[in-house]
């Protein structure tokens, strides 16, 4: 696939199948995520894969976090917090280092880097015929899920990848150009 094609095709697609993806899909993914360009090539970003089970106990701390938060909540009012992680057979939550104390690397640059990571994930299921969704919100700055996903509390999760089968065919649609968010300058 062209990568014009690619960057100018992809859509999001936030319907999957429930069926799961080889491991080796998944690596092609994390192997796209890992060409981002990153400052001074300390690739900063780290990638957590939840699958099967994973997800389950990512939706259980959701679940914990949300009733923390919201106290009078009924049981039954966190099935739906609790099932966010299942709407797609693979979530990868995709992180960024905090840059060490004692190097010219700014959080940003770790940031922007983790943030390439992603974009080059979503660029790679869309070549291999995948739907996928990058979801921030505030599960990506929620302290449990950061702690559950082994993140420090001050460390940037830039999304959450979901992953799988399309079950859908979304419309193309026709994007809004670059040419009223410029400006040229000679």
């Amino acid at each position: 696939m062209d990568v014009f094609d690619a960057i100018h095709g992809r859509l999001t697609i936030s319907k999957v199948k429930p069926d799961a993806l080889p491991r080796d899909v998944i690596e092609k993914l994390l192997s796209a995520g890992a060409q981002a360009p990153n400052h001074h090539k300390v690739r900063p970003w780290r990638f957590v894969v939840l699958t099967g089970d994973g997800r389950k106990k990512l939706g259980d701390v959701m679940a914990a976090s949300f009733l923390d938060r919201n106290p009078a909540t009924p049981p039954e009012g966190l099935d739906k917090t609790r099932a966010l992680p299942l709407r797609a057979p693979v979530v990868i939550a995709v992180g960024a280092d905090k840059p060490a104390a004692d190097t010219k690397i700014i959080e940003m640059e770790n940031i922007s880097a983790a943030s390439a990571a992603a974009q080059n994930i979503l660029l790679a299921a869309h070549a291999l015929g995948l739907g996928a969704i990058w979801r921030t919100g505030e599960w990506a700055r929620d302290a449990k899920v950061k702690e559950f996903l082994g993140f420090a509390a001050d460390q940037q999760i830039v999304g959450f990848i979901y992953v799988g089968y399309p079950d859908v065919t979304p419309e193309p649609y026709v994007r809004q150009g670059f040419e009223d968010r410029v400006i040229w300058m000679e």
